[in-house]
């Protein structure tokens, strides 16, 4: 259920403010995550091989909160929200708890901070 990809160095995957039913597990290459400032752009971090990238937003629906741009050439796994139900629904009700509170704790910090 989950699609390979491939992104070109240089190319978007995610742009801040877009709504989102996929998530995406970098399996190879290395992405760079901005965010709008102004009139540019501000770094934020980089994602690695083995990382997991686009989860906030596709675990609570709400706008992607930066940009993710391919800094390689990038291979990716697309899970796409129907894949990741099927699991998280079989999962305990204290477990789907613990992941949303997570996710509104995360997303409630990153609006308090100023960039």
């Amino acid at each position: 259920m989950a699609n390979k990809m491939s992104v070109k160095a240089g190319d978007c995957l995610l742009y801040e403010g877009a709504t989102s039913n996929t998530m995406y597990w970098l399996q190879e290459g290395q992405l760079l995550v901005t965010k709008r400032k102004g009139s540019g752009d501000i770094e934020l971090g980089h994602i690695f091989t083995g990382e997991l990238v686009g989860e906030m937003s596709f675990l609570d629906g709400k706008p992607r909160s930066a940009t993710v741009k391919a800094v390689t050439d990038c291979e990716l796994i697309e899970i796409p929200r129907e894949a990741f139900e099927k699991v998280f629904d079989g999962q305990p009700q204290w477990f789907q708890g613990l992941v949303k509170t997570l996710t509104d704790r995360l997303r409630k910090t990153n609006a308090k901070v100023r960039i």
